[in-house]
C-alpha cells in the first residue's frame, strides 16, 4: 500500500507498490511464481520480494500493480492459482 512505498522489503529491494511483486511468508526471495484469478482468469508473473501477509487464510499479498493485473482492486481478496517457476 501506499504507506510502505518507497521503503524497503524484507528482501531488501525498494517497494514500488504501481510494480508487480508479491510478499509470502515462507518462499524465498526472488522465487517468481504465476498467479491465476480464478474468477477471470487473469495471471501474472510476479517476484517474492517481502513476507506477508498476516491474515489468516492468506497466502499473497500483492503489489497494487499486481492486483491490478490480475483484476483485483474492486474485491480486494481473491481466490488464485499459483504457480512456482523458479525458486531461488
Amino acid at each position: 500500500g501506499p504507506g510502505f512505498h518507497g521503503n524497503r522489503t524484507a528482501s531488501g529491494e525498494v517497494y514500488d507498490m504501481y510494480g508487480v511483486s508479491v510478499a509470502h511468508k515462507s518462499l524465498p526471495f526472488g522465487t517468481i511464481v504465476r498467479l491465476c484469478n480464478k474468477e477471470n482468469g487473469l495471471c501474472i508473473n510476479a517476484p517474492v520480494t517481502d513476507r506477508g501477509p498476516y491474515i489468516a487464510g492468506r497466502s499473497f499479498d500483492l503489489s497494487y500493480g499486481a492486483a491490478q493485473a490480475i483484476g483485483m482492486i474492486d474485491s480486494g481478496v481473491v481466490e488464485v492459482d499459483y504457480e512456482c517457476l523458479t525458486k531461488n
